[in-house]
C-alpha cells in the first residue's frame, strides 16, 4: 500500500507540473507575441512577462525576442530567477493623518484645515502595464464640522409673500443649525432675470418700476450679492428686510446666471473650505443655454467670476450656463446644492437634481413657512451619503471602486463609489484599484486626485509608470560584446547602433543579403538556407516564429522543432514527455518512440497481489498472458478452469458434513484448509478483512444449500469458514395442492354454465325482437282471414237509370 501511494503521489505530482506547464505556456504566449526587442518592451507586454539577462541563455536558430517570455517558461528553459527582470508596481504612503474624533461642544475648537475626514490623504502608486495597484481609503464625518449655507432666492414679483418669511430666517436658522455645528455662516443673495428684451419691460417706468397698479417694486437685476457669508444671524435679518420684490415678463428664471457667479466668485461671497450648501429658492422654471438667443446673447457663458459692487454686470453679454457647465463648477467648488421650490416644479427640479450630483430637491410651501425644516433635512440626506469622484486620468490609466458601507453592504462598479445612510461619526472605507493599460509616450509622472463630492478634502496619488528595467540603466554604451562596439550591452543582449544589424551588430545594413552571408546558412550537402524554417541574417540563422507560440523552431540551422515528434492519443510525445528537436524525452516511469509505454506496474496488478496473477508479463502497463488458458487485464479470467467454489465445494461438502462424492477419501485430499464451523450466515467473515476472500453458495448431494467462505492469509494458509445447518427444500404440502384443484374444476364449471347461460338470453332476447319487427310491418287487417271469400256476387246494369 505505501508503494501505491508513492506512485500516486508522483503521478499527481507529474499532472500538477504538467497542468502549470500547460498555463505557463498559455500566459507566455502574449509575452512571445508581443515580439519585444528590448526589456523595456517585454515588461510592457504584460504583468506576467519577464525578460532573461543571462548572456548564454539562448539557443541557436533563437532571436533576441525570445529573451521575453512568462516566468516559469523562463525557468524551464534554465534562466536562474536572479537573471529575470520583472519589476513589480508598489505603492507607498506619504501621509496619512487619522481621522479626526471629535464631539460637539468640545473645549478644543479645531480650525477647518485641521480636521480630517479622508485617510490617506497622499501616496505614490508605482504602476507596470496590467498590473492593478489596490489602496484602501477611510471616510468618516466629523461631528462638529463647520458649515456655510448660502441663501439664493427669487425675487420675482410672484415671491413676495415668501419675502416676509425669509426676513428672519437668519437667527432662527442660527438656533437650530447649533444643534448641528457649533461653527455655521449664513449668506444671501438675490435674482430675478436678463435686463434684455424679451425677459423684461425694457421702458423707462418699467425698469424704474416693473409692477403694475400702486406696488412699490425695485428695478429689475440678473444676481445681486445682499451679504457674504456672516456668522451674525441679526445682520442677515437686518439686510434681508430691506429687500424688495422685483419682476419681470416671462415665467422662467435667471436662477442658472446666479448659481454661476455664486459657485465662481469664492472671494466676495465668503466660501471657506468646509461644508458649502447652497439653497435655491423659487416658485418658477429656468432658462439655460441657447435661451439667450431670444434676447440677441450668443456668447457662451465662460464660466468667471462678473461682480461688481456685489452686482453680475454680464448678463447681457454672456447666455446662460448649460447643465453639464453648472455641475463643473459646482463639483469644482464643492458646493452641495438644495432647490427649495413649489409643488407644482417639483418634477423639473427632481429631474435636474439627478443631473447634479450631491443635491436635494424639497417642496417649498406657497410662502416658505417650512423653509427651516427643509432645509435641515435636506442637508441630512446630503450628508448621509458619500460619493467619490476622480479627476481626469491619464490616456491609458482605469480606475475601480469597490465600497464596504454599514451594515455589511458591499458595491462594485458605480455604486461602488457611494455608500448611502451614513450618520455622523459613521466610518466607511473603499478598496480603490488603479491599473495602467499602457505606458505615456514620455513615460513622466502624472498626479490624479480622489474626493468625497461635496468636501475639500481629497487623497492626492503621484503615478509613477515603471516602462523600463533596471538593467538598462546598466547598460555599457559601445560595449566590446557587441562586434566591436557596435551596439550597447544591456540586459543581456546587444542594442545595436544605427546602421548596425545581428544578434551582436556584427552586420552593416548593406551586408544583410549577402550570397557569402548565406553559405553559413546552409547545412552540408544541402541547398536549403536555414532548412526553410528560417531567414538568414549575418551568417546566422534566425528561425521564423509559428501562429501558434508554443511551437519553436531551433538549432544552428533551424532544423530542429518541438512539434514534430511521435504523437499518441493525438497528443505530442503522448503528454507525457518533451519533444526536444523532432525526438521525445519522455518523463520518469515513461518510454517508447511517442512516451507511450507506462513503466508503472500498478494496472497489472491482480487482486491477488501478484503482477499478471502470475501468469503473464506486465508490458507498457497492459499484462501480455503467457498461460493461454489465461485472460483478462489481469490474466484472471478462466474460462475453462473451475472458480473457487466449484474447486473447493466437495472437500468442504465431505469435511463439514460427511458426504459428497470425496467423502471415502477426505483425510488424504481435503486437509490442505483449515475449517471452523458457525452458526449462520450472519457469522460468515464478512468483505473488509485483509486476506481475500470468497463467498460460496452450493448445493450438496441431498439438494441442500450450504455455504462457506475461502481466503488465503498472507502465510498462505487457507481457512475455510462454513455454516454448520445445509438449507433443504420442505415437500410439498398435498392438502392444499387438491383441494385448490377440485375448486378450481368446480369454478370453471360454474363459470362455463353462467356464459351458457348468458348466451342464451342474449339469443332469445333476438328472436323476440324480430317477430315484434316482422308483426308490425304486415299489411293485411288481422280481424279478417284472407283465404275467406263470399258467396254473394252483385252485378250492375250499366243501362239500368233507377226508373
Amino acid at each position: 500500500m505505501a508503494e501505491i501511494n508513492l506512485k500516486f503521489l508522483t503521478w499527481a505530482g507529474i499532472l500538477c507540473c504538467l497542468i502549470w506547464s500547460g498555463f505557463a505556456q498559455q500566459g507566455g504566449s502574449d509575452c512571445i507575441k508581443a515580439n519585444a526587442k528590448s526589456c523595456g518592451e517585454c515588461i510592457q507586454a504584460g504583468p506576467n512577462c519577464g525578460w532573461c539577462k543571462k548572456t548564454d541563455f539562448l539557443q541557436e536558430g533563437e532571436p533576441t525576442s525570445a529573451r521575453c517570455d512568462d516566468l516559469a517558461a523562463l525557468r524551464s528553459k534554465g534562466c536562474p530567477m536572479e537573471d529575470i527582470e520583472n519589476p513589480r508596481g508598489s505603492k507607498q504612503v506619504l501621509e496619512d493623518r487619522e481621522v479626526t474624533n471629535r464631539k460637539i461642544g468640545a473645549a478644543e475648537k479645531l480650525k477647518p484645515e485641521a480636521i480630517t475626514q479622508i485617510q490617506p490623504q497622499k501616496l505614490v502608486l508605482k504602476l507596470r502595464v496590467g498590473e492593478p495597484q489596490t489602496f484602501s481609503l477611510k471616510f468618516k464625518r466629523a461631528e462638529d464640522y463647520p458649515i456655510d449655507l448660502y441663501y439664493l432666492m427669487d425675487l420675482s414679483y410672484s415671491m413676495k409673500d415668501d419675502l416676509e418669511n425669509v426676513k428672519s430666517l437668519g437667527t432662527a436658522l442660527m438656533q437650530e443649525m447649533q444643534k448641528i455645528t457649533s461653527d455655521f455662516r449664513i449668506g444671501f443673495g438675490s435674482f430675478v432675470e436678463k435686463t434684455v428684451m424679451p425677459y423684461i419691460s425694457t421702458t423707462p417706468a418699467k425698469l424704474r418700476n416693473p409692477c403694475t397698479g400702486d406696488q412699490n417694486c425695485t428695478s429689475p437685476f440678473s444676481y445681486k450679492n445682499v451679504l457674504s457669508l456672516t456668522s451674525e444671524g441679526n445682520r442677515f435679518n437686518e439686510l434681508v428686510g430691506k429687500q424688495h420684490i422685483s419682476g419681470n415678463l416671462d415665467s422662467p428664471e435667471g436662477g442658472f446666471d446666479a448659481i454661476m457667479q455664486v459657485a465662481v466668485c469664492g472671494d466676495q461671497i465668503g466660501w471657506r473650505n468646509v461644508t458649502r450648501l447652497l439653497v435655491f429658492s423659487t416658485d418658477a422654471g429656468f432658462h439655460f443655454a441657447g435661451d439667450g438667443k431670444l434676447g440677441g446673447i450668443v456668447l457662451p457663458n465662460d464660466g468667471k467670476c462678473h461682480l461688481e459692487n456685489n452686482m453680475y454686470t454680464m448678463s447681457h453679454y454672456y447666455d446662460y450656463p448649460s447643465i453639464a457647465h453648472l455641475v463643473q463648477k459646482l463639483s469644482e467648488n464643492n458646493i452641495q446644492t438644495i432647490f427649495a421650490v413649489t409643488e407644482e416644479f417639483q418634477a423639473v427640479y427632481k429631474e435636474l437634481k439627478n443631473l447634479i450630483p450631491k443635491s436635494a430637491v424639497g417642496t417649498l410651501s406657497s410662502n416658505s413657512s417650512n423653509v427651516i425644516q427643509l432645509i435641515i433635512d435636506a442637508y441630512n440626506s446630503l450628508s448621509s451619503e458619500v460619493i467619490l469622484e476622480n479627476s481626469k486620468l491619464p490616456k491609458g490609466v482605469a480606475i475601480s471602486y469597490k465600497s464596504y458601507c454599514k451594515n455589511g453592504v458591499n458595491d462594485t462598479q458605480e455604486d461602488g463609489r457611494k455608500c448611502s445612510n451614513i450618520s455622523i461619526g459613521d466610518e466607511v472605507r473603499f478598496e480603490i484599484n488603479v491599473t495602467a493599460n499602457e505606458c505615456p509616450k514620455k513615460g513622466q509622472n502624472e498626479t490624479i486626485k480622489i474626493k468625497p463630492l461635496g468636501f475639500t478634502e481629497e487623497v492626492e496619488i503621484n503615478l509613477q509608470f515603471i516602462c523600463e528595467c533596471q538593467c538598462q540603466s546598466e547598460g555599457e554604451p559601445n560595449s566590446p560584446a557587441c562586434h566591436e562596439g557596435n551596439g550597447t550591452f544591456e540586459c543581456g543582449a546587444c542594442r545595436c547602433n544605427e546602421g548596425r544589424i545581428g544578434r551582436l551588430c556584427e552586420c552593416s545594413t548593406d551586408e544583410v543579403n549577402s550570397e557569402d552571408m548565406d553559405a553559413y546558412c546552409r547545412r552540408e550537402n544541402s541547398t536549403e538556407i536555414c532548412s526553410n524554417n528560417g531567414e538568414c541574417i549575418c551568417g546566422q540563422c534566425v528561425c521564423k516564429k509559428r501562429e501558434n507560440t508554443n511551437e519553436v523552431y531551433s538549432g544552428k540551422y533551424c532544423e530542429c522543432d518541438n512539434f514534430n515528434c511521435d504523437r499518441s492519443n493525438g497528443l505530442i510525445c503522448g503528454g507525457n514527455g518533451i519533444c526536444k528537436c523532432r525526438v521525445c524525452e519522455c518523463f520518469p516511469n515513461f518510454t517508447g518512440s511517442a512516451c507511450d509505454c507506462s513503466l508503472d506496474t500498478t494496472p497489472c496488478m491482480a487482486s491477488n497481489g501478484q503482477i499478471c496473477n502470475g501468469r503473464g508479463t506486465c508490458e507498457c502497463g497492459t499484462c501480455n498472458c503467457t498461460d493461454p488458458k489465461f485472460q483478462g487485464p489481469t490474466c484472471e479470467m478462466c474460462q475453462t478452469c473451475l472458480g473457487v467454489c466449484a474447486e473447493h465445494k466437495d472437500c468442504v461438502q465431505c469435511r463439514a458434513f460427511n458426504k459428497g462424492e470425496k467423502k471415502e477419501t477426505c483425510s488424504q485430499e481435503c486437509m490442505h484448509f483449515n475449517m471452523t464451523r458457525v452458526e449462520s450466515r450472519d457469522k460468515l467473515p464478512q468483505p473488509g478483512q485483509p486476506d481475500p476472500l470468497s463467498h460460496c453458495k452450493e448445493k450438496d448431494v441431498d439438494d441442500c444449500w450450504f455455504y462457506f467462505t475461502y481466503s488465503v492469509n498472507s502465510n498462505g494458509e487457507a481457512n475455510v469458514h462454513v455454516v454448520e445447518t445445509p438449507e433443504c427444500p420442505s415437500g410439498p404440502d398435498i392438502i392444499p395442492i387438491v383441494a385448490g384443484v377440485v375448486a378450481g374444476i368446480v369454478l370453471i364449471g360454474l363459470a362455463l354454465l353462467l356464459i351458457w347461460k348468458l348466451l342464451m338470453i342474449i339469443h332469445d332476447r333476438r328472436e323476440f325482437a324480430k317477430f315484434e319487427k316482422e308483426k308490425m310491418n304486415a299489411k293485411w287487417d288481422t280481424g279478417e282471414n284472407p283465404i275467406y271469400k263470399s258467396a254473394v256476387t252483385t252485378v250492375v246494369n250499366p243501362k239500368y237509370e233507377g226508373k
